[in-house]
């Protein structure tokens, strides 16, 4: 008896098969994976130096702030790795 993800995955395959990746485009795909890791990582030691010091000064509204841009800013940088991404698989 198959799972509803076997059968989930098995009616998506009907609908739209899967293409292979080439290798150039694995490597394109690991070069943009490995641009916007050294992006968030950068914007992750950002946020923390800086909410580090808004908390050793107790600026609880500051640390909202920092918290809330930081969370928008990494959603807008996965965005757009998943869309180079798409773009190069085609």
């Amino acid at each position: 008896m198959k799972s509803a993800y076997e059968l989930a995955m098995e009616r998506l395959s009907r609908n739209a098969p899967a293409r292979p990746v080439t290798p150039k485009q694995k490597l394109a795909l690991a070069e943009v994976d490995s641009l916007y890791q050294s992006k968030l990582a950068q914007l992750e030691l950002r946020t923390q130096d800086a909410l580090a010091t808004a908390e050793a000064a107790g600026d609880a509204e500051q640390t909202t702030v920092l918290r809330a841009r930081f969370r928008q800013e990494k959603a807008q940088f996965e965005a757009e790795r998943d869309a180079k991404k798409t773009a190069i698989r085609g």
